[in-house]
């Protein structure tokens, strides 16, 4: 019997051995904790053996607002979801090798925004607030600081490289997120020309979703929200004809997706707005795929039409088989970043069933991979100020009560709690008494400290989780830019080549590669 199925045995007597007292029975037993330890460290002393391979394929999941504690939460969750305690789950990250910290604060701000951090994350030097795609010499919401401070994403290094790449995320496909892998935008808002004031478009700037379509044109896949942005203003959207806020936003009069599809109709193009469509694609059919799902970001997983949304592990899934079928590899950017909005909603089961669904769709990208030929790295933008406590015992509700009551107001508290947001509840002069509402309903908001319209974020580090080649050199505490710059090592592109071959001036590795092969590859090395 293998250590997987050891542990799966274990718990499965877990879950029968459970008693009242709150924890298995096994747990009592100090030989029980051992034994595990001793599993663990069986495992931590195969990583001695460093995967130094090249990466043929790297992705990179962002859950936008994942700070720590959301990674522990969605941990109980998950686990819930499946009749467990919780706290003894493995998240898919959780099983990745190599754990890091990155710190996240951009160039002007110690608590950063999602559009600088993306620059830092995605183009590998830290931002101002606000921008994607430029350099710290960029200022916010002025035009003429765009031009000469423009930076390159790890999406286009590997674009150049001979690489096929794609973008898949919950939010708007010109996101903040999303944006900074394409786009070079001194302000993260302007998302059609219609969200641009008159004379930034008079001075040549341009809106994030035409440089979506111009800046990298051929961008293999891409999938998320958006489509308002993409159509002439007061065109009726396709799915909400008659809801004139979904209507289309652009002032100058251009039909991106028209335009999209009229350049890849004759590459094997496919352009799709709902789920049945997507899932009858075949992906072996399929070169260049735009999905564009909902007229802004996409509908929250607790609240998604199944029937007409796919879910971001179905997206994940159609988009690696796409990409995969490329003899050079792939860069994927996924994103789970509608996290971030239950969070400044104070929504907290909103943003934590998100995590669970990103963390599906990081199992599902797994099963599709190879660790040997595929660097994964999992971290979040920034953090929020999102806790959990109260003391709560084992196998507690995530969004349960804590056992006790204030010893202030002596009323009862949720164990999930906001340092600000709009969860601040005062009722008749007190705090809002929780047991008297639904505090487990999807929209519930948890309450908070001090009274927001949207919750803040955090400026604590977040994690990063790798997996793959060159993995380890994720270690320690690191500056959020240095991400891309490892990736790029991994998979010998961008400025990252020098070491491609070995330091002694041997050719690189051929032992994986037929003879034949090896020899030409060796005397072309030779010659080069």
């Amino acid at each position: 019997m293998n250590n997987t199925m050891k542990v799966a045995v274990l718990l499965i007597l877990g879950c029968l051995l459970w008693e009242g007292s709150g924890f298995p029975e096994q747990e009592k037993n100090p030989v029980f904790w051992k034994e595990w330890a001793q599993r663990t460290l069986k495992n931590a002393l195969t990583l001695q053996e460093l995967n130094k391979n090249v990466a043929k394929n790297l992705i990179l999941f962002l859950g936008d607002g994942m700070g720590v504690p959301t990674v522990t939460a969605a941990r109980i969750l998950k686990g819930q979801l499946n009749g467990q305690s919780g706290e003894e789950t493995q998240l898919e990250m959780d099983k990745f090798p190599y754990v890091a910290l990155s710190k996240t604060y951009n160039t002007n701000a110690q608590v950063p925004d999602s559009a600088g951090t993306a620059t830092a994350f995605m183009c590998g030097v830290k931002a101002n607030e606000g921008t994607v795609g430029v350099s710290a010499a960029s200022v916010r919401s002025q035009c003429n600081t765009t031009r000469g401070n423009e930076v390159t994403s790890i999406l286009k290094w590997a674009k150049d490289a001979g690489k096929s790449v794609g973008i898949v995320t919950t939010t708007r496909v010109n996101h903040a997120t999303p944006s900074a892998a394409y786009a070079h935008c001194v302000d993260r808002d302007w998302y059609s020309d219609g969200d641009m004031p008159p004379e930034a478009v008079q001075s040549g700037c341009k809106d994030i979703a035409r440089q979506l379509f111009e800046n990298i044109p051929d961008i293999n896949v891409i999938m998320g929200g958006g489509r308002k942005s993409m159509y002439p203003k007061n065109t009726p959207d396709m799915e909400y004809p008659a809801e004139k806020k979904h209507n289309g936003t652009r002032k100058d009069g251009r039909n991106l997706v028209e335009e999209w599809t009229d350049r890849v109709k004759d590459k094997k193009g496919e352009y799709v707005w709902n789920k049945k469509k997507l899932l009858s694609l075949n992906p072996n059919n399929v070169d260049y795929l735009l999905g564009l799902f909902e007229p802004a970001d996409m509908a929250y997983e607790l609240e998604r039409n199944e029937e007409t949304d796919p879910s971001l592990t179905e997206m994940v899934d159609i988009a690696i088989k796409i990409l995969k079928k490329n003899e050079r590899g792939f860069f994927l950017l996924v994103e789970g970043g509608r996290i971030d909005h239950g969070h400044h909603e104070g929504k907290a089961k909103q943003a934590l069933y998100e995590a669970v669904e990103m963390d599906r769709a990081i199992t599902r990208a797994g099963l599709l991979t190879s660790v040997y030929e595929t660097m994964t790295v999992v971290t979040a933008d920034h953090s929020h100020v999102f806790s959990f406590g109260g003391y709560t015992l084992r196998g507690n509700s995530i969004f349960g009560l804590a056992p006790m009551v204030s010893d202030v107001d002596q009323k009862p508290f949720t164990s999930i709690l906001y340092g600000n947001g709009p969860g601040f509840k005062v009722v008749n002069g007190v705090r809002e008494n929780v047991s008297t509402v639904d505090y487990k309903q999807s929209n519930y908001q948890a309450q908070s400290a001090v009274p927001l319209r949207m919750e803040t974020h955090g400026g604590e580090d977040v994690a990063i989780f790798s997996k793959g080649p060159m993995a380890h050199l994720l270690h320690g505490v690191q500056e959020q830019h240095y991400i891309p710059h490892v990736m790029a090592y991994a998979a010998c592109i961008g400025q990252n080549k020098d070491h491609c071959r070995t330091k002694s001036g041997s050719a690189p590795s051929l032992k994986h590669i037929s003879p034949m092969l090896a020899v030409l590859l060796t005397v072309t090395w030779i010659l080069c």
